[in-house]
């Protein structure tokens, strides 16, 4: 299953070898004991649409319900390596959020999460993005991640531009990414318009890392010059590494090596599994909706309020707790490619999803095994681990 979130402070390890009770991924089809949809497709409406580019800064951003009533509406604008709170006001019905600012920034994305009561008082989120007008004859880039956060050991650099680069070795030899204690940090090129950086291996708890954009007047394509000149950094924290076994329905968790936590999960079901390969946590929600239509499906399932989901993927693959099908983790693999934890309807701080979600950090690691489907590309959300060394250098461009 998938959708449109964010990590929050690690707790203490989790218990040794735990054999937590099984439950069902979110990814699933709907079956007898599911849920019904809670709210039709629009109950929480976002405009700008989600996935909008080019956006004018005199568009007006709100959140509105048909029905029911708003009850958090969280808006962050980053822009040039930094992200910001955007405040904003609920009409006295709670059914309308928009900004104080009545204009848009330009050369900006924005997230935008919601959660709503609806009219029969059944809760509903919705996570949606956009991104606003660049002027003529400029280019930026979109950073991942943000400036100073705490991050997994598989963290990946990536910036993604908002325009295609012809000349990649110039835009190359402005960014400038390092690391104290120091170790080899090499860029890969997924086509014209992104460029990631890693080093060899993951990186080691403790490591400050420094990413220096000096795009300013660089002449990234004909005409077309950068803006920015920033630093951004960002700290790695624990290594978290969990191996997800697709064939024996179960999730193994290492912090630092040592086996801290066993879990029964549930993965794709034949004809919708999941990818093997290396995937990064990219978004920490702890609520949001999962509709089958966006990424592909036919009407299988339309949850809105699916907790504790963690991002693997940019196509949708998600780690995410599951309270509608509670027999599936541990026994057998029915979602359509996401990884299942059990948990209780509105998230459960003690369930096997709650305790896991709340422990990760955006940037660890999550390894898909022994799953009858193929590895996922390295361009798939943070996926340059699954490329060899050797193969990831030769994507630079400023040889």
């Amino acid at each position: 299953m998938h959708v449109h979130t964010r990590a929050r402070r690690a707790g203490a390890a989790l218990a040794a070898a735990l054999t937590w009770a099984g439950l069902l991924a979110g990814c699933s089809s709907p079956g007898s004991d599911d849920p019904k949809p809670s709210a039709p497709e629009d109950v929480i409406r976002v405009t700008p649409e989600d996935g909008r580019k080019g956006v004018r800064a005199d568009r007006p951003l709100r959140v509105r319900v048909a029905g029911g009533r708003l009850e958090s509406v969280t808006v962050v604008r980053s822009q040039d390596g930094q992200d910001s709170p955007v405040p904003g006001h609920l009409s006295a019905d709670g059914r309308v959020w928009q900004p104080d600012e009545p204009r848009l920034a330009l050369a900006a994305k924005y997230t935008v999460d919601a959660v709503a009561h609806d009219g029969d008082g059944r809760r509903a989120a919705r996570h949606a993005t956009f991104t606003t007008f660049v002027p003529d004859q400029r280019f930026i880039g979109y950073l991942t991640p943000e400036d100073r956060t705490t991050v997994g050991t598989g963290m990946i650099v990536s910036v993604q531009f908002n325009r295609a680069i012809a000349d990649r070795a110039a835009v190359e030899r402005a960014i400038r990414v390092s690391a104290r204690p120091a170790v080899e940090i090499r860029p890969h090129w997924f086509g014209g318009d992104r460029l990631d950086f890693r080093p060899r291996a993951y990186w080691k708890p403790g490591t400050r890392v420094t990413v220096a954009l000096r795009l300013r007047d660089v002449e990234g394509a004909p005409g077309a010059y950068g803006v920015q000149h920033k630093d951004v950094t960002f700290t790695v924290g624990r290594n978290q590494v969990s191996v997800v076994d697709a064939a024996a329905h179960t999730m193994r968790v290492r912090r630092g090596g040592r086996l801290v936590a066993t879990l029964p999960i549930t993965a794709g079901a034949p004809g919708t599994t999941t990818y093997n390969g290396k995937m990064v946590v990219m978004e920490k929600l702890e609520v949001t909706r999962m509709n089958s239509r966006t990424v592909g499906f036919g009407g299988e399932y339309d949850i809105p309020d699916v907790p504790h989901a963690m991002r693997l993927t940019e196509s949708g693959t998600f780690i995410h707790g599951n309270y509608w099908a509670p027999g599936a983790p541990g026994h057998t693999n029915v979602s359509h490619g996401c990884v299942g934890l059990k948990d209780v309807r509105g998230g459960g701080a003690d369930t096997p999803a709650g305790l896991f979600f709340h422990r990760s950090l955006v940037g660890d690691v999550v390894e898909v095994v022994h799953s009858d489907d193929k590895k996922v590309a390295p361009d798939n959300g943070l996926g340059g681990w699954n490329m060899g060394w050797d193969e990831w250098k030769s994507g630079g461009a400023a040889h």
